[in-house]
């Protein structure tokens, strides 16, 4: 499996930096689940840092494109097929089986609205992000439009949590990695 600096740096060839912050959320989500279960940090973060690689240059093609990619770049089918699950009724017919795959596919929309909701404070930080805020923002269909709340709670459901469990464990995922974010507190 290649390493995390080479998948960092593929990410970067094929996205801008609002698709690279994403991935890093997404990562450092799918890396703090991999600690909490016992299973390998290392897969799990490169799953979540890669899932939207292709997302920019080929947004027709998502996930597929991916695939291909990454083929091409030596990473095992086990990643990929992780990486096409996310997309599980989107833009793929692969559904999400695995632990790490289940995950991906859970915390993928909801790292977008817990950023979101993060942003909209006035300290623009995670680290003072209640759950309260956060399902007050996921109950609002009009705020963060484009996280599909569908898919967050077909993935909680997936995963046999609640959506106030996935929540709080993504705002704490989320605030382990807050500076690599921007969602730090400022003073």
């Amino acid at each position: 499996m290649p390493k995390r600096e080479e998948a960092l740096a593929l990410l970067k060839a094929y996205n801008g930096n609002a698709l690279v912050t994403h991935g890093l959320a997404v990562e450092g989500t799918m890396r703090y689940f991999a600690r909490k279960e016992g299973e390998d940090e290392e897969m799990w973060g490169i799953v979540g840092l890669l899932h939207d690689l292709d997302y920019e240059k080929y947004p027709e093609q998502h996930c597929h494109k991916t695939a291909e990619i990454m083929r091409d770049s030596g990473y095992s089918e086990e990643i990929i097929r992780a990486i096409m699950s996310h997309g599980w009724g989107i833009c793929t017919e692969i559904e999400p089986q695995s632990k790490m795959e289940k995950t991906l596919y859970a915390i993928d929309e909801l790292t977008g609205l817990i950023t979101a909701c993060a942003l909209v404070r006035p300290s623009k930080s995670v680290m003072d992000l209640e759950l309260s805020s956060a399902k007050k923002k996921f109950k609002d269909a009009r705020f963060a439009a484009g996280a599909s709340r569908e898919v967050i709670q077909k993935g909680a459901d997936m995963l046999g949590a609640s959506i106030d469990e996935l929540i709080i464990d993504v705002i704490a995922a989320m605030r382990e990695i807050a500076p690599t974010l921007g969602l730090e507190l400022k003073n």
